[in-house]
């Protein structure tokens, strides 16, 4: 009977139930978009911190991390390669060596990092295959050619084809030099690492590096990436002390807690928002409900419970609550998927988002079913509560009180 009545006042009171139901599904949608928003631009963020390049987990010489010299070198990576062979929950693992050296075309010079990968384990390992954007990806037995990124190459005015000069210090420190044939151009999204690195085949980097066996770090893989934490700590175990095995939380602490704190201002943020507009809705049921007062003292005075009055005002509080909730979760997780597979690009911030570090201006919602029904039940319980007060203050009038309000 109470669902009944409460049904019958929501279509009798047609004007107040529609800016309530508007009110409350555009506050749904936005809630379920910002959040979609908010959770897809830090991922899109940490993945590719993550994935274009530094790896889920990384192995170096004990004290590399701290003091990334050629002495804290990893000086047997065959052994290396060997133990993480046998090692359960690897998908794949590679050897590297990084170095910083000067480029030059002409006239041209730019510092630059020159980094020794093996080109098939690589191409599992990051995204620098997928990321070519002109000529061809790195091979095993390339010889002196480069693949570059495409930020370096236009800093140093080179094509596909064109020949570089660069000039570094050995793994013995000894003098190195030589020209070496750009092969391929890269884009990664990573603004400053697209114009800072550029890569040569490991095989023949050891020969002209004096290189040979050794490694800055190799990186890993895992099965399961979710999994990076425990297996670093597996790794770093069978390994010894001479090594030290950090997954990517460790590797970029800085990143995860900047996208954390981003992350706790972005839902303060919202959470002002909805406050308001938590006020706003008690506001408007305050007037709506305190209009029928008459109505709801007549119902006291031909002998109707308060407490039945109260179950038909909730009623129709949680019917509205729930249809609006539905239909404003609907709107945005409907733009949460389609801003996932049709990303937001901000063309004209290009500039801006270089500041970050990022080429690439767009920026992909994050479509998840289960956050997306977090914020609706959240919204839920808000609606509901934003009635509650109203109510109680309105079911407290006496009848006879109630009947002469005006």
């Amino acid at each position: 009977m109470h669902l009944k009545l409460a049904y019958r006042n929501i279509t009798a009171y047609k004007k107040r139930s529609i800016v309530t139901l508007l009110l409350t599904t555009v506050t749904t949608a936005l809630l379920v978009f910002m959040t979609a928003w908010m959770d897809g631009s830090h991922s899109t963020i940490l993945s590719n911190a993550v994935e274009i390049y530094p790896g889920y987990i990384q192995i170096t010489g004990k004290g590399f991390r701290d003091n990334p010299s050629f002495d804290n070198l990893i000086f047997d990576a065959q052994a290396i390669n060997d133990k993480l062979g046998k090692q359960a929950g690897i998908a794949a693992f590679g050897a590297r060596f990084e170095t910083f050296v000067l480029y030059s075309v002409g006239e041209k010079a730019v510092g630059g990092m020159l980094t020794a990968i093996e080109p098939e384990k690589e191409a599992h390992l990051s995204r620098l295959a997928d990321s070519l954007i002109k000529g061809e990806y790195l091979q095993a037995g390339d010889g002196n050619q480069i693949y570059i990124g495409n930020e370096l190459a236009r800093r140093l005015k080179v094509d596909v084809g064109d020949i570089v000069t660069f000039i570094g210090s050995g793994a013995d420190y000894s003098f190195a030099a030589d020209n070496l044939k750009i092969k391929g151009i890269f884009q990664t999204g990573l603004f400053e690492f697209d114009a800072a690195a550029a890569f040569l085949d490991k095989s023949y980097f050891d020969q002209i590096m004096a290189s040979d066996n050794s490694a800055t770090h190799f990186i890993v893989l895992p099965e399961e990436p979710e999994q990076a934490e425990q297996l670093a700590a597996s790794i770093g175990t069978n390994l010894g002390p001479d090594y030290e095995s950090a997954s990517w939380n460790q590797i970029m602490a800085a990143l995860v807690k900047a996208m954390q704190l981003d992350s706790v201002f972005g839902y303060i943020t919202l959470g002002i928002i909805f406050t308001v507009i938590f006020f706003v809705i008690m506001i408007y049921t305050f007037l709506a409900v305190f209009a029928r007062i008459r109505e709801l003292g007549i119902l006291r005075a031909i002998g109707t419970k308060p407490s039945e009055i109260f179950i038909m005002l909730i009623l129709e509080s949680c019917l509205l609550a729930l249809v609006s909730v539905l239909l404003g979760g609907l709107i945005g997780a409907s733009a949460a998927w389609y801003f996932e597979a049709n990303p937001i690009v901000f063309a004209s911030f290009e500039e801006q988002f270089k500041q970050y570090g990022m080429a690439v201006s767009a920026i992909p919602t994050a479509f998840m079913p289960l956050v997306i029904l977090r914020d609706m039940a959240i919204m839920f319980i808000l609606s509901v509560l934003s009635t509650l007060y109203p109510i109680l203050k309105a079911n407290r009038m006496q009848p006879v009180e109630a009947m002469h309000h005006v």
